[in-house]
């Protein structure tokens, strides 16, 4: 099977993007140069202050008035900070503005795709994008951005300075930096990878030691104290080993920046010495220029400190830049006839990539009106034909259709008007209840609300004091889970499609509510076209017809009685459900 993946964004892709979400931030062009501005002319005060510092070491030498050379001193020192404070601010404020668009765009992107596609690309996939990647890009702007804005600014003022002192101090920048680069490629080649084994060795680490709590009774039971100890002595040691290992490239790091320092000072000092001697520059002037250099050693030491975070930082920005600009195309509308709720699968076969067939050769009609129960031993295939007719998977051999149409090939809207799904695992979301409700039919009144809860026994809402202005779901009245489903089943009657999935949506009910749900399963069902994955073989036994698979096939079909009168593999499993019954 051909699964489509979320690309990951080129770095010509992402300068596009990033390039055109700036120019839609309104005033970013003025604020960017303004921060531009603010940035260096900070630290040209920030350079000032060095320069200042020389002046007075000449003062001292000369026996000259110290007291305007110490004014400009303090303006110097306190105009840098401000002004690299509103550089910083207004960076900050696009770069998040930015990342902000980035993530709305992304998951707008998102929600307007098939859901079959996005089902193929892995809904993971593009959750971990709109969670981590943003969570990842926006932490990395916060801790770099101010960093990298200062460090370069204060680095190209103070290449600039030097070289207005005299033009030779040119070749310091230029001997220390391939020290650099040489420093910083070592760096990124090695710690990524050894800071992530030591994570993986925490997280082992996490793993054994809370197995060794939740497990102690068995723990105890089998004498496995020592055992355990053994494990996680085992574990830590690992993390200690990781752990040392990853502080050895930073170390390592630091010896190269020290010696890097050490050449950048012996070459300004032994320049500073001959170029005193011939008389080109003061005591004073050297003394700047020394202690310009000492000045860029923590500029130059958090670049190389963020490297990992940038590059990290960039790899989250290029995935969600890839959801952005190259995302699958949404289907349009088909202009499917209108709905009945006729159901055709044909001949169709669907792999989740593996060697073998999820389904095979799996042909089924089900008239409108109709319900048809699945049945099978676990894996045999149900919830993947639940899936190809709800338009979650698009089969590789066969066609799925729905009043002739081909599911795939329907758009949202098409869809949503003629089928739904429901499964056991339903979401309550954050809200009123009657916000939650009319997620499914917007223009809804409030007698429809409580009629389709009533409909589906959801008695419940009468021990609500605010009714249908209760707020609901995590920030709010938390639902059991027989309420949460009888609040799926309420919106699927809302929509009012005309097929039905229904994927072992009563399993939650547990003994104390399987009457209240199959009740409510067999409202939502009643006058529709129904697929039912049965967990329950009296779900079966009321269908018009019930379908028997084994191993991805249809291996049995006709209506109860009948299955149970062959003495085939549909009479086994009903033995079993009522011995188990009984």
């Amino acid at each position: 099977m051909s699964e489509l993946r979320f690309p990951v964004a080129s770095a010509k892709q992402v300068r596009r993007e990033v390039g055109q979400q700036i120019s839609q931030v309104p005033g970013a062009q003025p604020r960017f140069w303004a921060a531009i501005a603010l940035l260096s002319l900070g630290a040209g005060a920030n350079v000032a202050v060095p320069l200042l510092l020389g002046r007075i070491v000449d003062g001292v030498l000369e026996g000259g008035s110290l007291t305007s050379t110490a004014v400009l001193l303090l303006v110097a020192a306190l105009a840098a900070a401000v002004l690299s404070a509103f550089g910083f601010y207004l960076v900050s404020r696009i770069s998040e503005r930015v990342i902000a668009n980035l993530r709305e765009n992304m998951v707008g992107t998102a929600l307007g795709l098939p859901v079959h596609r996005v089902e193929e690309a892995g809904t993971g996939d593009l959750v971990s994008r709109s969670t981590d990647d943003v969570a990842e890009l926006s932490s990395a702007v916060t801790e770099t951005v101010p960093v990298l804005a200062s460090s370069v600014f204060a680095i190209v003022a103070t290449t600039l300075a030097l070289t207005t002192l005299d033009w030779s101090f040119l070749a310091i920048p230029l001997v220390v930096a391939p020290m650099y680069i040489l420093a910083a490629r070592q760096y990124l080649k090695l710690a990524p990878s050894r800071y992530a084994l030591e994570r993986a060795a925490m997280a082992e680490r996490a793993r054994r030691v809370l197995e060794a709590i939740r497990g102690r009774d068995t723990v105890r039971a089998y004498r496995m104290e020592q055992d355990m100890h053994d494990r996680i002595w085992e574990s830590s040691q690992q993390v200690v080993d990781k752990g040392v290992r990853a502080r050895t490239t930073m170390l390592v790091l630091q010896a190269w920046i020290t010696a890097t320092e050490f050449v950048m000072l012996a070459m300004a000092l032994t320049l500073g010495f001959f170029l005193v001697s011939a008389g080109s520059l003061t005591v004073g002037a050297v003394t700047a220029s020394a202690l310009m250099l000492i000045r860029l050693r923590g500029p130059l030491m958090m670049v190389m400190r963020v490297l990992d975070t940038i590059q990290s930082g960039y790899a989250s920005l290029a995935r969600i830049v890839g959801v952005v600009v190259d995302p699958p195309q949404p289907v349009p509308d088909t202009g499917a006839p209108a709905k009945a709720g006729n159901v055709e699968i044909d001949s169709v076969s669907f792999s989740y990539g593996a060697n073998d067939w999820a389904v095979h050769d799996v042909s089924l009609r089900i008239s409108p009106g109709q319900t048809v129960a699945l049945v099978g031993a676990s894996g045999a295939g149900k919830t993947t034909v639940a899936a190809l007719l709800a338009g979650l998977r698009v089969p590789d051999q066969g066609r799925v259709s729905v009043d002739g149409v081909e599911v795939s090939s329907l758009s949202d809207n098409e869809r949503v008007a003629r089928l739904a799904m429901i499964s056991q695992e339903v979401h309550v979301f954050s809200g009123t209840l009657r916000e939650d409700l009319t997620l499914a039919k917007p223009q809804a009144s409030d007698k429809e609300l409580d009629d389709a809860l009533a409909r589906v026994r959801a008695d419940w809402i009468d021990l609500l004091e605010d009714g249908l202005d209760t707020e609901v779901g995590a920030r709010g009245y938390q639902l059991d889970p027989v309420a949460a489903q009888q609040l799926a089943l309420a919106r699927i009657l809302l929509l009012d499609p005309k097929v039905v999935v229904m994927d072992e949506a009563t399993a939650e009910a547990g003994s104390s509510g399987a009457g209240e749900l199959e009740a409510a399963a067999q409202e939502v069902t009643q006058g529709r076209t129904a697929l039912v994955v049965a967990h329950r073989l009296d779900q079966a036994a009321r269908a018009d017809r019930v379908v028997v698979m084994d191993q991805g096939r249809i291996v049995e079909e006709g209506t109860h009685e009948e299955l149970v009168a062959e003495g085939g593999r549909y009479t086994e499993l009903w033995s079993a459900w009522s011995r188990g019954r009984s």
